[in-house]
C-alpha cells in the first residue's frame, strides 16, 4: 500500500513540496536553537513553558479526538463511521507525531529525551505521559494499517487487531487526561490547580479535533473521488456542538468557583488574561476573542440549519479550532506562569525563530497527514472502482 504515496497529481506533489520547504525552514531554525540554546526563545526563568508546550497541549487533544469516530464504529456498531474511521486514526498519528516533536524542541537538547527511558520514574506524571503518547502513536499506526489492508483485500482483520482497537479507546482518553494532570498536579501554580482541568481538556479536545476532521473530510471530498459522506459529517457536527457547550459550561464553573470564593491566587491569573494586571495584558484581546467567539459559535452550532449548511459548518469549525487553540494554547500555558508565585509579572511572547520552528513542526505533521490520507483515499477509491 505504501506505493500509493509515490504516485499522484501535480497538486499532491506541489502540496508536499510546499510543506517540505516549511520543514526545511523549521529545521534551519532548530539548528540555530540547537547550537545557541533555548535563549533564542521568549522563555525565561519565570515562563519556562511557552509556544512549544502550547502546541503540544493543543495537539494532544486533536489526537485524542480520534476516539470519537472509533468508539461509535467499533463499540456501538455505527456503520456510517466506517468510511471515516481511518481518517480519524491517521489524524491521530500525525497529531501525536507533532506532539513528540514539540516536546523534543522544548527540551533544548534532544539527548535528554532518553533520560526518561534510562532513568524511569513511575512517580512522575511526565513518565506516564511519555508512555501513553508513544503507545497511542503505535496503536494507531498498527490498527490503521492493518484495518486498511484488510479492507483492501476484502477480508476481516485479525482478532488481535480488534483487541488493540478496544485498548485504544480508553488509551485515547488517557493521553489527554495524563497531560491535564501535568498541569493540575503542580500545587505551586494556582491557575492549573483545579479538578476540572482534565474534563475541560477532554471537552475542548472533542470539539476541536472533530472540527478539524470535518474540514479534512470536506477537503477530501472536494479534491478526490472519495466522499466521506454527509451523514458522517453531520454526526461529527453534533459531537462538536455538545462538546463545545460542555467546554464553555466547565469554564464558567471555574469562573464561579474562583470569583465567588474570592481565591486571591486564582483570581490574579484570570484578571491578567481578561483585564490585565499592572498595565500588562497582551493576551487580553485574544482571550476575549476566544471566549466570545466560542460562545457565539456554540450558539450557531445549536441550530440544525447552520450545521446542515456545510459552508456555514466549515466556518463554524474554523472558529472553534481558533478559539479553542487560543484558550488552551496561548491562554492556559502562559497564564499558569503569569503572575509567578511571588506575584511578579513577566510577560511572554514567542520569538521569530520560535515561530519558525513551530511552523516547521506543523508542516511535518501535515506532511505525514497528507501522505497517509493519500494512501487511505487511494485505497478507498480502488475499492469503490
Amino acid at each position: 500500500m505504501l506505493e500509493q504515496a509515490f504516485v499522484g497529481t501535480k497538486k499532491y506533489f506541489g502540496v508536499l513540496a510546499g510543506l517540505g520547504f516549511l520543514i526545511a525552514l523549521g529545521a534551519l531554525g532548530y539548528y540555530q536553537q540547537l547550537t545557541t540554546g533555548l535563549g533564542i526563545t521568549g522563555m525565561g526563568r519565570d515562563v519556562s513553558w511557552g509556544f512549544y508546550i502550547a502546541q503540544f497541549t493543543y495537539l494532544v487533544g486533536v489526537a485524542a479526538s480520534g476516539v470519537m469516530v472509533v468508539l461509535p464504529y467499533y463499540l456501538h456498531d455505527y456503520k456510517a463511521f466506517g468510511r471515516i474511521t481511518i481518517l480519524g486514526e491517521f489524524l491521530a498519528v500525525a497529531a501525536v507525531s507533532m506532539c513528540l516533536l514539540f516536546i523534543v524542541a522544548d527540551l533544548g537538547r534532544p539527548d535528554r529525551l532518553f533520560n526518561i527511558i534510562k532513568y524511569p520514574t513511575p512517580g512522575s506524571v511526565l513518565f506516564w505521559d511519555m508512555v501513553v503518547l508513544n503507545g497511542y502513536l503505535l496503536l494507531n499506526i498498527v490498527i490503521g494499517w492493518n484495518v486498511m489492508e484488510a479492507e483492501r483485500n476484502d477480508t476481516k482483520y485479525k482478532p488481535w487487531v480488534k483487541f488493540l482497537i478496544y485498548v485504544s479507546i480508553p488509551w485515547a482518553i488517557s493521553i489527554h487526561t495524563v497531560t491535564a494532570f501535568l498541569y493540575a498536579g503542580l500545587p505551586g501554580r494556582g491557575f492549573w490547580l483545579t479538578a476540572v482541568m482534565a474534563p475541560r481538556f477532554l471537552a475542548s479536545a472533542f470539539a476541536a479535533g472533530p472540527s478539524l476532521l470535518i474540514l479534512l473530510c470536506l477537503l477530501v471530498r472536494n479534491n478526490t473521488k472519495f466522499d466521506p459522506g454527509k451523514e458522517q459529517i453531520q454526526t461529527l457536527a453534533k459531537i462538536v456542538t455538545y462538546a463545545i457547550l460542555v467546554n464553555i459550561f466547565l469554564f464558567f464553573c471555574e469562573i464561579f468557583t474562583v470569583f465567588y470564593s474570592q481565591i486571591p491566587d486564582h483570581m490574579l491569573h484570570f484578571k491578567y488574561l481578561f483585564v490585565g494586571l499592572e498595565g500588562k495584558g497582551q493576551l487580553v484581546p485574544f482571550m476575549w476573542f476566544s471566549l466570545l467567539g466560542m460562545i457565539a459559535t456554540a450558539l450557531f452550532m445549536v441550530s440544525p440549519k447552520v450545521r446542515q449548511n456545510e459552508n456555514h459548518l466549515a466556518i463554524a469549525c474554523v472558529f472553534i479550532i481558533i478559539t479553542t487553540y487560543i484558550d488552551k494554547g496561548l491562554g492556559l500555558v502562559s497564564a499558569g506562569f503569569i503572575p509567578n508565585p511571588l506575584e511578579h509579572i513577566t510577560e511572554y511572547w514567542p520569538t521569530g525563530l520560535e515561530a519558525m520552528i513551530t511552523l516547521g513542526i506543523w508542516a511535518t505533521g501535515f506532511f505525514i497527514l497528507t501522505v497517509l490520507y493519500k494512501i487511505a483515499v487511494s485505497i478507498k477509491e480502488e475499492i469503490r472502482a
